[in-house]
């Protein structure tokens, strides 16, 4: 097999049009909260960008790009790093913009220490509907690049199935024309969760807005104290995140959806797979997604393993 065949052959995820220009968002938006592990108050203005651009952070005059490139390893969240500067719980925000369509940002993170090395994007309810109202608000528009031009949105294509996994999660793609998720859950000593699954074939910005974005982040009340002990968690609050127990159930009112944990899952991968994205292209594969019992960590095992297998 010659090179370039050879190269094509391992090229299991490829490039393919979304029929789509590249947008951006049509004015800026504001939103001040707490954030979940830290409990400090930040503020992020997310302003509109040039096409080409891509989603991006600011922290501390440093631009830290929405990619699976920053990615560090991070316990609860996903965390972006570059030169020494880190941006934490990035998943909620990521997953907005992705499912919402802003292709192009900037995103500028700002605490009350000027010092701190590390910063953390507000929790607000736990979901990811307080950006997605923003978004809504604001609107979009289609973004141009420097010369005043228009730009196509492409999407990764997966051309072939693709799997990590650890233990007995894992994450998986499959060849599919449009974007397919399918998500499950098991927590045996948590009868009040259980065994969840969740699938969609239908992930347009109506159906993550009304169906997705609201689903709050969840923890078990049994765990709560050994977070606490390890630094994490320290703006947790009912306010925040669903809590269950594994003796008493659900503690802090109803569910917003029956399966609102497994519905948040699909919330979070949404957001960590955005960060395959690059230059204001798509980065949630035109794919079959199907995980189980995965979390920040796999989602971005595979979106490193799909990096891999792109092609140029």
């Amino acid at each position: 097999m010659s090179l370039a065949g050879a190269v094509k052959a391992s090229a299991l995820v490829s490039w393919k049009s979304t029929g789509s220009l590249q947008n951006t968002i049509a004015s800026c938006i504001k939103r001040t909260g707490k954030a979940l592990h830290s409990g400090e108050f930040t503020t992020v203005k997310i302003s509109p960008e040039v096409a080409g651009k891509g989603r991006y952070f600011e922290f501390r005059s440093t631009l830290i790009p929405a990619s699976i490139n920053y990615v560090q390893e991070s316990a609860l969240c996903t965390t972006l790093r570059k030169d020494g500067l880190a941006v934490r719980t990035v998943e909620h925000l990521l997953s907005a913009l992705e499912a919402m369509g802003v292709d192009n940002c900037k995103i500028l993170i700002e605490g009350l220490d000027n010092d701190d090395q590390s910063i953390e994007v507000p929790i607000f309810d736990g979901s990811s509907k307080e950006w997605v109202d923003a978004i809504e608000q604001v609107g979009l528009k289609t973004a141009s690049d420097l010369n005043g031009n228009d730009r196509e949105k492409m999407a990764p294509f997966i051309n072939a199935p693709i799997h990590v996994c650890k233990g007995d999660s894992f994450v998986a793609a499959f060849p599919s024309s449009d974007v397919r998720i399918t998500y499950g859950i098991d927590f045996p000593q948590v009868p009040a969760i259980g065994c969840q699954w969740f699938s969609t074939s239908l992930m347009d910005r109506s159906f993550y807005s009304k169906e997705i974005s609201s689903s709050r982040t969840f923890c078990v009340y049994e765990e709560v104290q050994r977070m606490k002990d390890a630094g994490l968690i320290k703006g947790g609050s009912a306010e925040n995140a669903i809590i269950c127990s594994a003796s008493r159930g659900w503690l802090n009112g109803e569910l917003r959806f029956p399966d609102e944990p497994c519905r948040h899952k699909i919330l979070d991968i949404i957001g960590d797979l955005s960060l395959l994205a690059s230059s204001g292209n798509q980065g949630f594969p035109l794919a079959h997604i199907v995980a189980y019992k995965a979390g920040h960590s796999l989602h971005a095992s595979f979106a490193r393993e799909l990096m891999k297998r792109r092609a140029p």
